[in-house]
């Protein structure tokens, strides 16, 4: 463990910017929508009644969760944050561990750190440490934001542990992923499916009522902490061990591997390249075909969900003009089942949002890894070889969020009698989001090209428009702020005439944004900025 504190220290310089920001939106979003609540149902008799408009929904339970107290106004606040600020605490651990364990070795970085005075545990240790550390803080901000607002303190407290937990639970995740695999783009793969299995478990076990399925997933245990609704204190316990376990077999697996190597060895490849890896989009699909089918199931598990449950939202009591409210303001006017479909596909484009930028950045991967050197100083122009990936980028996303929207189509049609309209209907509905998905993939690809030492601020971009997409309407933001996200662009494509010029602007500012990112790439250095 020598040195832990010292490479503690670097992770926090290099984190300076990036890990604050995490911090202030995860607590930010807890401590509005408290605010908004209270603000948008000041009665108790208000809130009661979408307490039971909700439990009779199995499709907004497998979104947010049970209301375990809907008479208050900490137990609204945590039916609609915790499940969401548990995910983003997740996400966090997850990438900040990954950030400075497994990818400091597959840089290199880490074996040059350990050719000083440093113990075999400290880089992962000090990953651990900063990740414990930013989620006790935003669980101690999260407590005092709440109790600042009136609401009770232990109900505060328990919120604050429940997402300060599920991110320490996959801290350990994280830490374990990185010890499986040679490369950080895998463990992060691999920790990301371990995050959706997990919502997935607890939206399965909240919609159809099974409790079972509820506590296997970390994020059930947040919800099940109960926080001001009689708060379950022994729950931190379960988290806590959770964390530590895994911690623990991380460590017991990184005696057993070499620096640099994961457990699962990579398999060698063939002496030669086939024919069909001759073409700089041949190598592009090669790189990132097993990233997309990954997505490509995950949306259409997720798709399956959706539109099994969509049904169950006509028959919510029609007499509640808070939650009509509410869904119109996430997926426009229509039909209650058809506002619920068109809200899903627009969380579906914010997830493909992610994909878009991923397979974009694949570029600043090949680049700093110095792969990108040895194709471009071939026959291949640069403008070929960013084609490529942008391709695989644009086609990618359109690809996701296709099999999302007909695999909901199909499984609605099926509980409707009418899987293959349905199917064809929900298919086009979901490919209207891909302009709005497409221009987080310029706002990437402009960064690497002009300011490669930035493209974090497409992640960035990315949590800004989904924050103003579903906090936009319940802070009361002003118009002109909640336009800044393409997504509040997109046309109603359920219930009503497609407008195709909001689709055409998208469009548009998405080729300048890429045409302006390439044209950077082409007259600054490789490995320059």
């Amino acid at each position: 463990m020598t040195g832990t504190l010292t490479l503690l220290r670097l992770a926090l310089r290099r984190d300076r910017v990036l890990l604050p920001a995490w911090i202030v939106v995860i607590v930010g979003v807890v401590v509005a929508s408290a605010s908004a609540i209270a603000e948008l149902y000041p009665q108790a008799g208000q809130r009661i009644a979408l307490g039971v408009t909700i439990g009779a929904a199995p499709a907004l339970q497998a979104l947010t969760g049970p209301v375990f107290d809907a008479s208050s106004v900490g137990g609204l606040t945590a039916w609609r944050g915790v499940a969401m600020t548990s995910v983003l605490a997740a996400l966090m651990s997850l990438l900040t561990v990954i950030r400075h364990t497994r990818a400091e070795e597959e840089t290199g970085r880490a074996e040059l750190v350990g050719a000083c005075a440093v113990g075999r545990h400290a880089l992962a240790a000090s990953a651990v440490l900063l990740a414990a550390a930013a989620n006790l803080l935003i669980a101690l901000l999260i407590t005092v934001g709440l109790a600042g607002q009136g609401l009770p303190p232990a109900g505060a407290l328990a919120f604050g542990l429940a997402v300060g937990g599920t991110g320490w639970v996959f801290t350990g995740v994280a830490l374990l992923a990185a010890q499986l695999t040679e490369h950080a783009r895998t463990a992060r793969a691999i920790a990301a499916a371990a995050l959706g299995l997990a919502f997935l478990l607890r939206a399965l076990g909240d919609a159809a009522k099974v409790e079972m399925l509820a506590w296997l997933s970390p994020l059930g245990w947040a919800q099940r902490m109960r926080a001001f609704a009689g708060e379950r204190w022994w729950v931190v316990a379960l988290f806590a061990v959770a964390g530590a376990v895994l911690v623990a077999a991380a460590a017991l697996v990184a005696r057993r591997r070499d620096l640099g190597s994961g457990l699962v060895p990579a398999r060698p490849g063939v002496t030669e390249a086939a024919p069909s890896l001759r073409s700089p989009m041949a190598l592009a699909w090669r790189l990132q075909r097993g990233v997309l089918l990954g997505w490509s199931v995950g949306f259409a598990v997720v798709g399956l969900l959706f539109g099994a449950l969509a049904r169950s939202v006509g028959d919510i009591v029609g007499d509640n003009p808070q939650l009509a409210a509410i869904l119109a303001a996430m997926g426009g006017a229509g039909a209650l089942t058809d506002t619920f479909l068109a809200a899903e596909l627009g969380l579906l484009g914010l997830v493909a949002g992610a994909y878009a930028v991923q397979a974009t950045l694949r570029l600043q991967g090949e680049e700093a890894a110095l792969r990108a050197e040895p194709v471009l100083a071939t026959a291949v122009a640069r403008r070929r070889w960013i084609l490529s990936h942008l391709v695989m980028a644009l086609g990618g996303s359109a690809m996701v969020l296709a099999a999302g929207g007909l695999a909901a189509g199909i499984a609605h049609g099926l509980r409707i009698g009418d899987p293959f309209g349905q199917g064809g209907r929900m298919l086009g509905a979901a490919l209207v989001q891909v302009p709005a998905t497409w221009t987080l993939a310029g706002i990437a690809m402009l960064l690497f090209g002009l300011l490669p030492r930035l493209t974090v601020l497409a992640w960035v971009a990315l949590l800004a428009f989904a924050l103003l997409g579903q906090l936009g309407e319940l802070l009361q933001l002003a118009d002109w702020v909640r336009d800044l996200s393409p997504f509040a662009h997109v046309p109603r494509a359920l219930g009503q005439p497609l407008d195709l010029g909001p689709l055409l602007w998208l469009g548009a500012v998405t080729a300048a944004l890429l045409l302006a990112g390439m044209t950077a790439f082409q007259r600054r250095d490789v490995q320059g900025g």
